[in-house]
């Protein structure tokens, strides 16, 4: 079996539930599984470790002019994939698998799950069979895509005041 170890990373921190390392070709950072996780067991709880009117790269978007820095601070490290496998659940504030994670799996999350519109967006190239491409945000998702994913709270208020609002205007 390949692992993360044998696959050009080197470990960065450890953590109770997890592993952070860095891949040695081109720096870029990701957290590893350290045990498995049915699908919706709570992997970890979060709390914000700031609060900001303004979105970075590094927040989780929690409301419209709401967005948090993730304690513990490692979570940072959860990159995005169009096939998440674990989910922030900003409501409850517990990082939720979506599948069966075994040991030695990244843990990636979709991220306009809980960006409304990406303050940076880009071009995925997470090798999914359903991958969007670019990655904008969750007001920029079809309504296939909308159905398929898993959204915070907010990210669902959002569509359905859009819904409403398109539904007055027509």
């Amino acid at each position: 079996m390949q692992t993360p170890t044998n696959l050009g990373y080197r470990t960065v921190s450890n953590h109770e539930f997890a592993v952070r390392r860095q891949k040695i070709t081109n720096g870029q950072n990701a957290l590893f599984t350290l045990r498995s996780y049915q699908p919706g067991e709570i992997i970890a709880d979060f709390s914000a470790g700031t609060i900001s009117a303004e979105p970075t790269y590094l927040t989780v978007q929690v409301g419209m002019a709401k967005h948090i820095t993730l304690q513990p601070e490692f979570l940072q490290y959860i990159n995005h994939s169009c096939d998440p496998n674990v989910f922030f659940d900003t409501t409850t504030m517990q990082l939720v698998a979506l599948k069966l994670l075994q040991p030695e799996v990244e843990m990636t999350f979709f991220y306009p799950s809980t960006e409304w519109e990406m303050t940076q967006c880009f071009h995925c190239y997470c090798g999914s069979d359903h991958c969007l491409g670019e990655i904008k945000g969750a007001a920029y998702l079809s309504k296939e895509a909308q159905e398929k994913y898993r959204l915070t709270d907010f990210i669902q208020q959002q569509l359905t005041k859009r819904k409403r609002s398109t539904r007055k205007v027509a």
